[in-house]
């Protein structure tokens, strides 16, 4: 019996990615019956909504998606889709591995680490209000209620994964009640996991460690803002976009989503990098027992970037999307 997933495509580069990784997924003998729907840019251009409510609902029922990155009309900003597509659905924790892959030059090697943040409060509330013309209020919200979700979240993960640390990145010696409650709440619930190793980092500290020494983490756990910059500068340490991958998890829900892709007018049509959606299907796959064609997907990958001969333009390149897909799916026959 086939694996039923809703699959989301935002527009931009999900364009030339979602049918590539179709692909390879295929080529690999993986069997998923997709329920594709548009979303943000991409079905605001056919007239429908960003967010369809048909989509939520297929994602609800299936409680697996896999995501293209949704896209914003050009213009004034108008709100992230991305930020409420997760708040419609309920999604509270973003897993983010951080690990080199065989064959991706990145300043670093031999990183195995995670990035979860939390995605409900924090700054990411987008509570602002113009107090008088020229001063802007942006509210940082903290809760102990989603802080104890969060971490018992992060802990179970951890120990499931076999981690042994868990680093809590914080600002709180700044932001003393905001910060304080976030990291009396990590306390609280460590006390539940005594197998745990335990830290705690201050964010910017955290930020200069991951660009010296990465390999010293584990597992960091942190608010949404700090989440966001943290877990791209750790992309960048691995190798970029084409090492990126994540899960957003909710309430019977998951969603494995590209974090990154841009409109077809900056990338090119067929020029897109079909990796950073591949990486997270292939995820996925682990996750429903599907080890087998994972480890062939990650083995396929790992031979054409070892070659160097096949890059896209992020990687230095020339290739094509297409192009790109023939050669995994010609590792995938070797």
């Amino acid at each position: 019996m086939s694996l039923r997933v809703t699959l989301v495509q935002g527009g931009g580069a999900g364009i030339d990615q979602v049918p590539a990784v179709k692909a390879i997924l295929t080529a690999a003998g993986v069997e998923i019956d997709w329920d594709e729907h548009l979303a943000g840019l991409a079905s605001l251009e056919r007239g429908g909504t960003a967010l369809p409510d048909a989509m939520l609902q297929s994602i609800r029922e299936t409680g697996i998606a896999l995501k293209t990155k949704l896209l914003s009309p050009p213009g004034p900003p108008t709100g992230n889709f991305n930020v409420a597509f997760r708040r419609q659905l309920g999604l509270f924790a973003s897993v983010r591995p951080l690990k080199n892959i065989p064959g991706l030059p990145a300043r670093h090697q031999g990183v195995d680490l995670c990035v979860i943040r939390e995605l409900t409060e924090d700054l990411y509330a987008a509570i602002e209000h113009e107090i008088v013309p020229g001063v802007i209020q942006s509210i940082k919200v903290v809760t102990e209620a989603a802080c104890r979700r969060f971490f018992r979240f992060s802990f179970e993960w951890a120990r499931a994964n076999r981690r042994k640390t868990i680093c809590c990145v914080h600002k709180a010696n700044i932001l003393k009640k905001a910060d304080g409650l976030f990291l009396e709440a990590f306390r609280g619930v460590a006390q539940d996991f005594p197998e745990m190793q335990t830290r705690e980092m201050i964010v910017d500290n955290c930020c200069m460690q991951m660009v010296s020494k990465p390999q010293q983490f584990d597992v960091l756990v942190m608010g949404n803002l700090y989440g966001d910059i943290v877990s791209d500068l750790g992309a960048g340490v691995v190798g970029g976009i084409s090492a990126t991958a994540g899960i957003n998890f909710g309430e019977g829900v998951r969603v494995y989503e590209a974090f990154h892709g841009g409109s077809r007018e900056e990338i090119g049509a067929d020029r897109a990098n079909p990796l950073p959606l591949l990486l997270p299907a292939i995820d996925l796959l682990e996750s429903v027992g599907q080890a087998g064609p994972a480890r062939r997907l990650h083995a396929a990958v790992s031979h054409v970037l070892g070659e160097g001969k096949v890059r896209t333009p992020d990687l230095g390149g020339s290739s094509t999307t297409h192009e790109v897909t023939a050669a995994v799916l010609a590792a995938l026959r070797d």
